[in-house]
C-alpha cells in the first residue's frame, strides 16, 4: 500500500508515478483529498470527481471514497487499486 501526502494540485500524478514505480498490480493506494485547496472555486464533490478521474488517468481504480463530514469539512479519503500492466 503506498500512501501519499504531498501538494493538493498534483497528488494525482506524484500517487501514479509512485505506483508506475514500486506498485505491483492490485497494489493499494490512499489518497487525501482536501477539495478547497484544489479549487475553492469549485463545489467539493466536483472537485473528488476530478481527481478520481485522475487516478484513473494513472491506472489507479478507485474501490472506495469516502467524506469525511461532519469532522472534516470538503475533504474526503479515495481508497483504490493499481491495475497498470504491461
Amino acid at each position: 500500500m503506498h500512501i501519499a501526502n504531498t501538494h493538493p494540485l498534483i497528488i494525482a500524478r506524484i500517487v501514479g508515478l509512485n505506483a508506475h514505480l514500486f506498485l505491483k498490480v492490485g497494489g493499494g493506494v490512499v489518497v487525501s483529498i482536501k477539495a478547497n485547496c484544489i479549487d475553492s472555486t469549485k463545489p467539493a464533490e466536483q472537485v473528488f470527481a476530478m481527481e478520481v478521474q485522475k487516478m484513473r488517468a494513472e491506472r489507479i481504480k478507485p474501490k472506495e471514497q469516502l467524506t469525511l463530514e461532519p469532522f472534516e469539512r470538503d475533504h474526503c479519503i479515495v481508497a483504490g487499486e493499481y491495475t497498470h500492466v504491461q
